[in-house]
């Protein structure tokens, strides 16, 4: 992540702003936009996870390589501090990372579900460990290359989303808090990702022009991820059941290792399909699959939502209709939503939607506003536990 001091002088005071630089294209073009705007701009690299420390062994094709990919990317981001003369700091969070994001991820996989580490890692790390690091070095806000925006309106500043629908990433930045919401600027905000790919290119920044945008868990970048997975969690194999006849059709590498919808990687050959993950049995080790024409356990019409962050005046102004988005490229969806308190909703969404996954976030949507999100905790169809519904379902073929 890149730190940028912003000074604006006025007749009053001096402002700071902050922003990170991650060693690729987006906050690079973003130190620029800010540099050229006429920004006093320090860039902060940020250190998160360290392989060897933290046994990432097993999945990782980098494990031997002579420079690691956290190190490339530092080398990167400073090849661009180095160009756009701006100076660069470092910082590591690597305890903060393992306790506060990766112990959340493990557990939740334990219990059969499927975070998203990259909103752990704003939550956590990029909007807290870093947005207090820059906030005691004196700064007033912080920059990011996300794509998103904000506007503040009636005096409150509300998460909205970038101008490039594609590559928009309010979804990821629902768990922020609104005040720090406020104290950021998205410098992308207004720009697609060719134009930035292109600024790029016309300045030269070859350590990052072409460079391939990331993937993979946040900070710790592109693993196998069941063997990632197997260094901390060990596999266990078992059962896949059809959940249409009662079958056990093959066997699975560990049912902790699959999510809802999941269609690739089941390895069920002999069987006519293709063949969808819709349930898992955590306690007997039971993944549960269905045929695509057979798919209507994948749909439900509800769920419970917790752990809300709103990013909303006040809590009085909580929508009881709005839209939806249950997965990152998901289509808004129609919701109506029932407050059971002040963090908790029942959502509801009776034209029914295929994979709304426990674990995975719930992020509410106004208009092009972002107006916060939470953990989807219980899933429901007809009023009953969808998951519970379908072993009971595979239960009744089996006898």
């Amino acid at each position: 992540m890149v730190l940028f001091y912003d000074i604006i002088f006025d007749s009053w005071r001096i402002t700071y702003e902050s922003i990170g630089l991650s060693g690729g294209v987006d906050s690079a073009v973003a130190a620029y936009l800010l540099k050229k705007q006429g920004y006093d701009v320090t860039c902060c690299f940020m250190r998160n996870w360290d392989s060897f420390a933290n046994n990432d062994i097993a999945g990782n094709p980098t494990i031997k390589d002579d420079t690691c990919p956290q190190e490339q990317d530092y080398l990167d981001a400073l090849a661009v501090a180095n160009h756009l003369d701006l100076p660069l700091q470092r910082v590591d969070f690597i305890e903060e990372y393992w306790d506060n994001v990766f112990k959340t991820f493990l557990s939740e996989y334990e219990k059969g579900r499927t975070p998203n580490p990259d909103i752990l890692c704003n939550k956590y790390i990029k909007f807290d460990s870093f947005f207090e690091y820059a906030m005691k070095q004196g700064f007033d806000k912080v920059a990011t290359g996300h794509y998103a925006s904000n506007a503040e309106e009636n005096g409150f500043t509300y998460l909205t989303r970038a101008k490039d629908q594609n590559k928009d990433q309010t979804y990821f930045l629902c768990q922020v808090e609104k005040s720090k919401i406020a104290k950021t600027i998205f410098p992308l905000a207004h720009l697609e990702k060719p134009e930035i790919r292109q600024i790029a290119a016309e300045l030269n920044l070859e350590s990052v022009a072409t460079k391939k945008d990331s993937t993979g868990i946040c900070f710790i970048g592109e693993r196998n991820f069941r063997q990632f997975l197997s260094n901390y969690l060990p596999s266990k194999d078992g059962d896949i059941v059809d959940v249409n006849t009662g079958k056990v059709i093959a066997r699975h590498v560990g049912v902790l290792y699959y999510t809802i919808g999941q269609r690739k990687g089941l390895n069920i050959d002999h069987e006519k399909g293709p063949w969808f993950v819709v349930g898992k049995d955590v306690v007997k080790n039971i993944l549960y699959v269905c045929r695509t024409d057979q798919r209507d356990l994948l749909y439900s019409d509800s769920c419970i939502v917790k752990g809300i962050n709103w990013i909303l005046p006040s809590l009085d102004q909580i929508p009881t209709k709005c839209t939806c988005k249950f997965r990152y490229r998901q289509k808004d969806q129609d919701i109506e939503i029932e407050r059971l308190d002040d963090t908790s909703v029942l959502v509801k969404y009776p034209q029914t939607i295929a994979s709304v996954t426990e674990g995975q976030e719930a992020v509410f949507y106004d208009g092009d506003k972002c107006i916060g999100g939470g953990v989807i905790e219980e899933v429901f169809k007809d009023g009953k536990n969808l998951n519970q519904l379908i072993m009971e379902t595979a239960n009744g073929y089996r006898g």
